[in-house]
């Protein structure tokens, strides 16, 4: 429930009075969501942009914990402090153990009723997608989902910026009139901040106040991922994709075997899903994966919008496309002009030499 969208204004830092009914909300918070003994990283990715919007409001950074055990959440908080927060808000209740949405959206809240953020920041996980839906919703208050960035306007506003249209636009979305201004940001989206383990920050306790006979679901057990059929895109320092570029389900094996020789993860544009070719969870872009290696490979993708989101982040990208003027080459470190199905064997071939020398060579 946002505001309609409205042009970016300028993100110089004029630190403008907040409005007098907004007065009281102030701060920046990140649910850091924590699961199974570890925080996801695309929290301390947002707490590291919580950061630079907090810095320019004048305002201090904070994390929620939401967990069955105090000394896990402190613990996590700790880490969180070490990757720019000040402070932590911290609720530890047995029932808070596994997530469900009922005792999560009453704590987070709860919080926010309390505490009064100016801006609430969640991953766009499973998770997080379920919690923020259910928080923004109960609060009354906008949400921008699956963002691509975050910046304050000179009317000390929340500018959140997402793809629209299917990927071919990008929007601004301003929530004006209510708060906290929520927004869910995509793993690998943004740039993992340095910790800094001299940095300590302050821990508030709350209490939950909920039973579990006021709960109507119930966790009877949890079932890992088989981690072997599910793609590691996010966080894989080589990524190797395909495009319609490749013409046939079967020319696709030259991306695999090409992202096998490189110890790379593969994946492909969102046509390839459409038409079979791959699986949704190897789907790279802003409806997909967004990516953050250090080497991306683009074979016959033409690079929209809606890809171009996705795969920014990383260090080098190298496109191959026959088509001059596809779109790709525009953000592509390297390009190179012709048939990717020519060019990827070769590729192969080449990067499989050079590998064999150096093991001799070891």
């Amino acid at each position: 429930m946002s505001d309609a969208p409205r042009p970016a204004a300028s993100r110089a830092n004029t630190k403008k009075e907040l409005p007098e009914r907004f007065r009281n909300h102030r701060h920046v918070w990140v649910f850091v969501e924590y699961e199974h003994g570890r925080i996801h990283p695309v929290s301390l990715e947002l707490i590291g942009e919580a950061r630079k919007l907090a810095d320019k409001l004048g305002v201090e950074v904070a994390g929620v914990l939401l967990g069955g055990s105090e000394p896990e959440m402190r613990e996590a908080a700790a880490q969180a402090s070490q990757f720019g927060a000040d402070l932590n808000y911290i609720i530890a209740d047995p029932i808070l153990t596994d997530y469900r949405n009922q005792p999560y959206t009453k704590a987070l809240t709860e919080l926010v009723e309390t505490y009064k953020p100016e801006i609430l920041l969640l991953g766009a996980t499973t998770l997080g997608r379920d919690l923020a839906g259910s928080v923004a919703t109960t609060l009354r208050t906008g949400l921008t989902a699956d963002c691509t960035e975050l910046a304050i306007d000179d009317e000390r506003s929340l500018a959140a910026t997402r793809p629209t249209f299917g990927g071919s636009l990008l929007c601004t979305i301003h929530t004006l009139n209510f708060r906290p201004q929520m927004a869910t940001v995509r793993p690998r989206v943004m740039a993992m901040p340095e910790a800094d383990p001299s940095r300590v920050g302050r821990v508030v306790m709350h209490p939950l106040g909920m039973m579990e006979d006021d709960i109507v679901t119930k966790v009877m057990g949890f079932l890992a991922d088989r981690e072997s059929a599910t793609a590691q895109l996010a966080y894989a320092d080589i990524v190797v994709a395909g495009g319609l570029g490749l013409r046939s389900r079967e020319n696709f094996q030259l991306v695999r075997d090409l992202a096998a020789v490189l110890g790379g993860e593969y994946g492909g544009s969102r046509p390839l899903v459409a038409k079979g070719w791959i699986t949704a969870d190897r789907q790279i872009g802003q409806t997909g994966k967004t990516i953050r290696p250090k080497l991306y490979i683009a074979a016959g993708i033409s690079g929209a919008i809606q890809h171009r989101v996705g795969v920014e982040g990383a260090d080098l990208i190298v496109a191959i496309n026959i088509d001059p003027s596809a779109q790709i080459f525009d953000f592509a470190h390297l390009g190179v002009i012709g048939d990717a199905i020519e060019i990827l064997p070769a590729l192969t071939r080449a990067f499989q030499a050079r590998l064999s020398v150096n093991r001799l060579a070891g």
